[in-house]
């Protein structure tokens, strides 16, 4: 068999759908175990995960303009909800920390919060990873084309 890049391109592209799909399954599983429910701010990523993955699904069954444009919005909008909800993780994490140990300022509070583990500040960015291989996918698929 003759490796060319179309073969590479497939490969990958199979690849980023696998990781994509499997990380946005976990990431909507954990964050609906966890109860990720109490506010709309709480329900962003698991909507955009519902939004995703019915765009993914579109964009597989019926490839097009109209469900890629829709698919890469998700994904920006992934991007733009992963640091949103890292200010907000971290916002909360800090707040804890300081009504725990209110003496605590500069960079031990900074250091304290990043470590905390509820709320996880940096748990978010995994929205952010997410975005961007879904946009990695889309590019593949463009290639492809």
């Amino acid at each position: 068999m003759t490796f060319t890049i179309k073969v590479l391109v497939q490969n990958v592209r199979r690849l980023l759908f696998a990781v994509l799909v499997l990380g946005m399954l976990g990431t909507g599983s954990e964050l609906l175990l966890l109860n990720h429910l109490e506010s709309w701010t709480q329900l962003m990523p698991i909507g955009l995960l519902a939004c995703a993955v019915l765009a993914l699904a579109w964009l597989v069954v019926r490839p097009g303009s109209a469900p890629m444009m829709l698919f890469q919005g998700t994904m920006a909008l992934f991007v733009v909800a992963g640091v949103i909800g890292i200010v907000l993780h971290y916002q909360g994490a800090r707040a804890f920390q300081l009504e725990v140990n209110p003496s605590l300022n500069g960079s031990a509070l900074f250091w304290k919060t990043v470590r905390a583990k509820a709320p996880p500040a940096l748990a978010p960015a995994s929205m952010i990873g997410l975005g961007l291989i879904g946009f990695a996918y889309t590019q593949s698929v463009r290639r492809d084309e």
